[in-house]
């Protein structure tokens, strides 16, 4: 199964994982935010179901993820373009739409101000 992580990390956090990857450690798939409310703001409910509906689905045309979701086929597309612009999910050559993963995990804590 291919899991994403979807995190809060700071630039730095990010920076070591990716000179680690360069210098061969073997990373985990992670989508990374800046702030819990970035995070949500981009993952809307009716956004984290067109995740669900597409997970281990391969590509799909943005007619049959609003059938899957039983939306407007115009709101989904705009939900769509949204999470391709996140980086969540891709664009094919073909012009359908794919989320390259099986699961998802959401990463972060919460700290006292």
């Amino acid at each position: 199964m291919k899991t994403v992580t979807l995190e809060v990390a700071s630039r730095e956090d990010v920076t070591r994982r990716a000179l680690e990857a360069f210098r061969g450690k073997k990373q985990r798939a992670r989508i990374s935010f800046a702030t819990p409310e970035l995070l949500w703001k981009v993952l809307t409910a009716k956004r984290w179901e067109v995740l669900k509906a597409m997970a281990g689905q391969g590509p799909l045309t943005i007619r049959e993820v609003a059938r899957r979701v039983e939306r407007d086929v115009k709101a989904v597309h705009g939900d769509v373009r949204a999470l391709i612009s996140a980086g969540l999910v891709e664009k094919t050559n073909s012009g359908q739409v794919a989320f390259p993963f099986d699961a998802i995990r959401v990463e972060f804590t919460l700290r006292a101000a």
